[in-house]
């Protein structure tokens, strides 16, 4: 990605530091887990291109947040794998079901492979649907239910994807 490109009206561009609060602020509206602005500013610094933000009219209105880790494949139980993990998306309400999750998902599934990963996966509630349906729509799979996951006591699906060539290689 360069610096920022545009999807229709909207902006994807890598976060920055002075985007810190308004990252925040879309966290606790859209989501129950929330991290402290350490752990945004270290993935920041670790994982710079893979944490984007979405904007309109210089409004932020979502990001996404990975990293990449050394860990057993969600495919291959047996294997170590380099693999990209999202850690979280947030759309604000208003903005849903307009493509910005998507784009954001594969502006960071480019950056996850840009880093390595052979894989890529992330947790989900099982009654988010509309996020798992987003999902499955890019080429993730249910690998696993990890029961109680969340603090209020819901299991989380984990869904990954093998990292695919892009086009031209």
């Amino acid at each position: 990605m360069g610096e920022e490109y545009a999807l229709g009206n909207y902006i994807l561009r890598k976060f920055s530091k002075a985007d810190l609060d308004k990252v925040m602020r879309i966290n606790e509206e859209c989501l129950p887990e929330n991290y402290t602005p350490f752990f945004y500013l270290d993935l920041h610094q670790s994982f710079p291109n893979s944490f984007v933000v979405a904007e309109l009219n210089g409004k932020i209105l979502g990001y996404v947040m990975c990293r990449v880790e050394w860990s057993l494949s969600e495919f291959d139980r047996w294997k170590l794998a380099k693999k990209g993990h999202v850690i979280s998306i947030a759309v604000l309400p208003e903005h849903r079901r307009r493509g910005v999750g998507r784009a954001l998902m594969i502006e960071a599934m480019r950056a996850l492979r840009d880093y390595g990963a052979s894989e890529i996966y992330l947790e989900v509630r099982v009654t988010n649907h509309p996020a798992i349906s987003l999902y499955r729509n890019l080429k993730f799979e249910i690998v696993n239910r990890i029961r109680h996951y969340y603090s209020d006591g819901e299991d989380a699906y984990v869904m990954a994807k093998r990292c695919e060539p892009e086009a031209g290689d």
